[in-house]
């Protein structure tokens, strides 16, 4: 016998490790301070005791009862089976995780953001992945973001150093001066070590990461939705409930090249990536809302066999505002026709026709699912325009994108 977990990865071999920093909460019998989620136990680890003051000051611009969720990455599980693939892997795995909280959290009804306006510095120093002496004989862990969680409630309009405007804006990001405050004492423990032997060192995946590290920080906020409220498709109540595809999702492994989808089953899990950009981000469906950005990854489909779809090369552009800038892109010979039968918002566009399963297979490393299947597809990133407005700390996110993204499609196909 052998657990199993409900987030997929690369490989299955799991790079990703949660916190939560839990400040002083009402009715939670837990010391305020860092907790590493310790997946075997199905437990939590104290790492840290922060002091409450200093805390509940950190806490302050946030919502009642809010606490913080961090994600790191343990290059090495990835590394010594993928080489330098791993540092992709990982982002994409981190992404699966991030996917993997909101939903979990709307299913009791909370809410997540990312705090993405935060410099990576803080997001190590809070985690504790910069005490060096607490990693000497063990593999570092990568600091990669933190969001914040909170219960349905009013949100707070209290003030401290960081400016939140009568409650109705929530930052996404924190004030590292009073971070440093609450770190200053209480940690406990060191690191494991994963490996005897490291029989090659990849440098570049150190290269890499210190290149894209985010060393800027945004002040930005965003504006509270209606408390309580989570935001999506009507569910119904026949089928079976969210938690129990949560728990049975499994990776494909083998199709058997036959078994056919409807259309309206293909266009229904096109819309769950769609993340209605043109909305306010807590507003937006889950688990999109918690993510504040607008879409960079767009979907070239294979489709081998949807009913009352003609089988060949698709594309669902993820934001239609961007619409004119992909086709731009792309061969203008091209045409660009509307997916029969797609509903009305959804842009779902038909380009190529043929049989695409030979070539799905190619660029799926060559693996036979992606022909087998009834569908698959590839993702296309805006990549060298984002990269030179923001800088290199936005690779990372374009794979973050994409796990979030293969999250959704995850569950959907298990429903």
């Amino acid at each position: 016998e052998w657990a199993l977990r409900m987030n997929p990865s690369s490989g299955n071999l799991h790079p990703t490790e949660g916190y939560i920093v839990a400040p002083q909460i009402k009715g939670l019998d837990l010391t305020p301070g860092l907790y590493h989620y310790a997946p075997k136990e199905h437990g939590l680890e104290r790492r840290a005791e922060f002091p409450a003051e200093p805390l509940a000051k950190l806490m302050a611009p946030f919502p009642a009862d809010a606490f913080l969720f961090g994600l790191t990455s343990v290059h090495w599980r990835e590394a010594w089976k993928y080489g330098e693939r791993a540092f992709r892997y990982c982002n994409h795995d981190v992404g699966h995780a991030i996917g993997t909280v909101r939903i979990a959290a709307a299913t009791l009804g909370w809410n997540v953001v990312l705090l993405d306006g935060l410099d990576q510095n803080t997001v190590a120093l809070l985690l504790g992945t910069n005490r060096t002496e607490d990693f000497q004989d063990a593999e570092p862990e990568h600091p990669d973001c933190l969001a914040v969680i909170w219960p349905p409630g009013d949100v707070k309009g209290e003030t401290s150093d960081v400016k939140c405007e009568e409650g109705k804006e929530i930052p996404l990001f924190l004030d590292s001066r009073v971070v440093r405050d609450v770190v200053e004492r209480g940690w406990h423990g060191r690191a494991n070590r994963l490996s005897g032997e490291h029989g090659v060192k990849w440098e570049i995946i150190d290269a890499v990461a210190a290149a894209s590290w985010k060393a800027s920080s945004e002040y930005h906020s965003v504006a509270a939705s209606v408390p309580g409220t989570v935001h999506g498709s009507p569910t119904t109540s026949h089928g079976p409930s969210a938690g129990q595809i949560i728990r049975q999702r499994r990776s494909a492994v083998a199709f058997d090249g036959k078994t056919a989808i409807t259309a309206s089953t293909f266009f229904h899990m096109l819309e769950r990536v769609m993340p209605c950009a043109d909305q306010e981000l807590l507003t937006r469906p889950v688990p999109w809302d918690c993510w504040p950005y607008d879409p960079a990854i767009h979907l070239m489909l294979f489709v081998h066999r949807v009913e009352g779809l003609t089988p060949g090369l698709y594309v669902l552009v993820r934001d239609r505002r961007k619409l004119p800038f992909i086709q731009q892109s792309m061969n203008p010979a091209i045409n660009w026709v509307p997916a029969p039968g797609c509903p009305e918002g959804l842009p779902v566009y038909w380009l190529l026709e043929g049989d695409a399963r030979q070539l799905a297979v190619q660029v799926s490393c060559r693996q036979d699912i992606a022909g087998d299947s009834a569908f698959s597809f590839g993702m296309l990133a805006e990549f060298e325009g984002g990269l030179r407005e923001r800088g290199a700390w936005w690779y990372p996110r374009l794979f973050w994108e994409s796990g979030l993204l293969g999250q959704v499609l995850y569950l959907e196909a298990e429903a």
